[in-house]
């Protein structure tokens, strides 16, 4: 659960290559591209580019390398040649690279054209919310602050926070403990200490939190069919605070972070 400060630049090693793979992304004209293409872009760079492994390829028999959830897709959403990205939607991608046996893990909700403004107002308070969470990250600090400063602000807004699903630990292994919740109450939960490396990735729905899982959990969509979106970083807890071991080249923190 704890990292040794060696596996926590290794940790960051495979986090500056993902924020790579992002600023791919970043750059990337999404509308009129299927899922399945930029699944194949991503891989492509990940494989042949970075010398590094997508580690959700093969992880609980998932063919891909990434998740691709569009509008009222929470997450787990499947790439596909017949989902082609039309202008007006909004889309999570959700990725994890292995560079030497560590793992990072982070995901964006991109804007496919013209986005109406109630999208793009999820989207906006669907990021913030998770730095909101980063932000209440350090040693001593306990779980339940994370999840609380998260759906505190996505309540705010009139959004709902889903439950069934959370951040986690990561190292070697994708899911590790602890489990991130990103709703709870101030003061509960495991305290937090130096060394903890952990993923904060809070799913904000535009209606009501409830979801409708497919049998295997591919996708998992809003029950209410309204729009839903998801931001994801890496986060290590240092001695003071909190490191961004994922963060992009040119993203300007919300919150005070170190840097390595």
């Amino acid at each position: 659960m704890v990292k040794r400060a060696d596996e926590i630049e290794r940790l960051a090693a495979s986090g500056r290559l993902l924020a790579r793979v992002f600023a791919m992304l970043d750059a990337l004209p999404l509308q009129g591209r299927s899922t399945l293409d930029i699944n194949t872009l991503v891989e492509r760079m990940i494989v042949d580019e970075l010398h590094a492994r997508p580690a959700s390829k093969g992880q609980y028999g998932f063919p891909y390398v990434l998740n691709a959830s569009v509008d009222n897709v929470v997450c787990h959403g499947v790439p596909s040649a017949d989902e082609v990205l039309r202008s007006g939607q909004i889309v999570n991608l959700d990725i994890t690279l292995e560079k030497d046996g560590y793992i990072a893990d982070s995901s964006t909700t991109y804007l496919v054209g013209d986005v109406a403004p109630a999208a793009r107002r999820l989207v906006q308070v669907s990021y913030q919310a998770m730095w909101k969470g980063i932000a209440a990250v350090r040693p001593g600090a306990r779980l339940g602050d994370i999840g609380h400063a998260i759906a505190r602000h996505a309540r705010s807004h009139g959004y709902s926070v889903v439950k069934e699903y959370c951040g986690h630990g990561i190292g070697r292994e994708m899911h590790e403990e602890p489990q991130i919740l990103h709703y709870g109450h101030p003061g509960t939960g495991m305290a937090l200490e130096e060394g903890m490396v952990f993923t904060i990735e809070p799913m904000l729905n535009q209606g009501r939190p409830a979801i409708r899982q497919q049998p295997d959990q591919w996708p998992v969509y809003t029950r209410d069919g309204k729009l839903s979106a998801q931001f994801e970083h890496t986060v290590a807890v240092t001695r003071s605070g909190v490191r961004v071991l994922t963060l992009r080249a040119g993203e300007t923190p919300l919150c005070a972070v170190e840097h390595g």
